[in-house]
């Protein structure tokens, strides 16, 4: 029975990257898969860290239902979909792409960010822990060489705790930074964790 992936990382984690590679495999060995990416940016191109591009297939929007377009697709011989930023889908279309699976017999595997620049879960990546089939966590490091689980976000270079949930990166000098915990704690909260209590 085909499963539902959730390969998750703080910032610079590689995910659309690892989704690129991904697709590229399975269009190496003549396999077809279909590329999904909410649509948080209105940005249908794909872009890695590396420089490297794709086209999406579709762009999800907020209130769409992926029902009839899922099984459209599934008619198509496709081996796997992939979902860049899944972070930012709803429940519910979590939750269609979790029956696609076991419907279809078609892996979904899902790339995004655990959580926002507050440490609070996002919506998408919530559900996907409660359902996904298989969860990996994909490693990056903070500044200070630590492994990094948070992301902090900065604007025109300072750290900073308000603000909506979703901001683009390097729109409005907005830029974000992986951290470890005791960075975050010391860079984004502004604790002495020196200080005696």
């Amino acid at each position: 029975m085909a499963k539902l992936y959730f390969r998750y990382g703080a910032m610079n984690s590689g995910q659309t990257t690892l989704l690129m590679a991904v697709a590229h495999n399975y269009e190496e060995r003549d396999m077809f898969v279909k590329v999904l990416k909410p649509d948080f940016d209105s940005n249908d191109i794909l872009v890695s860290k590396l420089g490297v591009e794709r086209k999406v297939d579709l762009l999800i929007k907020k209130e769409d239902t992926l029902k009839e377009y899922l099984k459209s697709i599934s008619k198509e011989n496709i081996s796997c979909v992939l979902v860049d930023a899944a972070q930012f889908l709803n429940k519910e279309q979590v939750d269609e792409l979790f029956l696609f699976t076991k419907k279809y017999n078609i892996p979904v595997i899902c790339y995004g960010l655990r959580t926002d620049f507050k440490s609070s879960m996002f919506e998408g990546s919530k559900r996907l822990f409660e359902v996904a089939d298989i969860i990996e966590e994909l490693v990056t490091i903070c500044r200070c060489g630590k492994r990094a689980k948070f992301n902090g976000r900065k604007v025109n270079d300072e750290f900073v705790l308000i603000g909506n949930q979703i901001a683009i990166d390097k729109e409005n000098n907005v830029t974000y930074e992986s951290l470890c915990g005791k960075c975050y704690i010391e860079k984004v909260l502004h604790i002495n964790l020196k200080e005696e209590d």
